[in-house]
């Protein structure tokens, strides 16, 4: 990012696990299935939206025209890369499926509100029965407002579950999947109070509310709750108090929101200086640490914990895709690819109903790029997510990523 301590109240995609060298960009803009015809020259019809049933019945013996929303034309270098690798992935993932016939047809937003609603109704008129994006959060929901009468569900690329629910169901990953994981893996593993500290802002106030929900869920007991300004100086004069409220109320656990591009190495520095022990009072993060290798060497971070998508899967998608498009994939690219395999699979049990909101949150869920995820009933997912920790500079798998929604980790 151009100023790794500076937050705005729009967006927050790049804070959650995707903090990359392809995603340097501002905080504030980063990170939503036609009927068995009677006839066969009549027009789909869609489902009423009154209800929980939103969504177009299709024909899934027939092409299916799907609309994917990218950010192009916007004039920023980092939206027109985004929208490339969204387009490059969705017809990578056409490409791989069998037994689905989609018509993809791309449209840019300029990541602008106001042009991603006119778009998407284009897109309707062109005869989209889903819509893939757009990324973010603001024209996401315009989207899905602008196709709601139209019975158009959108699966769109923001990880902000605010915006999320009725026709709109959000693919990027959230502070409340990772939270729940790492609440979990802490109860599984002894630990039995845990302290939040958070920036203030709306992704440390986000995750804040994430992490106290997780812990509330399965009975762990809040130790505290501390923020501190997102800024340099606002870090080094918290870090006192937050260390000596840890060691005061016992906590074993101190969940932070702090992501390595940006306020994590300031922390992982200040608090034990100020007095924490992190062999005691075991530092969790709901970033994805690795994603700047240096902080893999902080003192701080040693034996701390953070989740990571199935490695094996992400590997053989960045590999794949950097074979085909000469260029590693963008480290959001897989969302698209992720929606486009969950349209093909759905179309392809030949239900008319597929695409419908019933179709959408089936409980198996889907395979994915980084493994498995499911939509929610609430226009949220679910991910399956491994446990990782660092361990002499180098990340170390404690928790492998589930298989499937049955067993450890949900």
């Amino acid at each position: 990012m151009n100023d790794p301590l500076m937050t705005r109240n729009r967006e927050f995609v790049l804070i959650m696990g995707v903090l990359a060298k392809a995603s340097q960009g501002r905080i504030g803009r980063i990170v939503a299935f036609l009927s068995i015809l009677v006839l066969a020259a009549c027009d789909a019809l869609p489902v009423p939206t009154s209800g929980d049933n939103t969504g177009q019945r299709i024909d899934p013996k027939a092409p299916v025209t799907v609309a994917l929303l990218v950010p192009g034309g916007s004039g920023q270098a980092t939206d027109n890369l985004l929208a490339k690798n969204f387009e490059n992935a969705a017809r990578m993932a056409i490409a791989d499926q069998t037994g689905a016939q989609i018509n993809l047809k791309v449209y840019n937003t300029a990541g602008n509100p106001t042009t991603a609603a006119a778009v998407a109704r284009a897109a309707v008129e062109d005869g989209a029965k889903i819509i893939l994006g757009p990324l973010y959060a603001e024209a996401a929901n315009a989207v899905g407002v602008a196709v709601r009468d139209a019975g158009v569900n959108v699966l769109a690329f923001s990880n902000n579950a605010s915006i999320a629910g009725g026709n709109v169901f959000i693919l990027g990953a959230t502070f409340e999947n990772t939270a729940n994981r790492l609440v979990l893996h802490s109860k599984k593993t002894g630990k039995s109070s845990i302290m939040v500290a958070h920036a203030q802002g709306l992704a440390g106030e986000v995750g804040r509310d994430a992490i106290l929900s997780a812990a509330n869920r399965h009975g762990i007991t809040i130790a505290g709750v501390e923020s501190y300004p997102f800024s340099q100086q606002g870090i080094v004069d918290a870090s006192s108090r937050i260390a000596s409220q840890a060691k005061a109320n016992g906590a074993d656990s101190l969940f932070l929101t702090a992501g390595p591009e940006a306020d994590l190495p300031f922390l992982a520095t200040a608090l034990p200086e100020n007095g924490l022990n992190t062999s005691a009072t075991q530092l969790v993060g709901l970033t994805r640490w690795s994603a700047v290798p240096q902080a893999l060497a902080l003192p701080g971070l040693q034996g701390g914990v953070f989740t990571l998508p199935d490695q094996n899967l992400e590997r053989n998608f960045s590999a794949r895709y950097q074979a085909a498009y000469t260029d590693r994939p963008h480290p959001l690219a897989g969302l698209s690819y992720d929606g486009i395999a969950a349209i093909s699979a759905l179309i392809a049990q030949g239900n008319a109903n597929a695409l419908t909101s019933r179709g959408l949150t089936r409980g198996s869920g889907f395979v994915g790029t980084q493994g498995i995820f499911r939509l929610l009933s609430n226009g949220t997912n679910e991910r399956g997510l491994a446990v990782a920790q660092i361990r002499n500079n180098q990340v170390s798998i404690i928790d492998p990523a589930p298989k499937n929604f049955s067993g450890a980790g949900f």
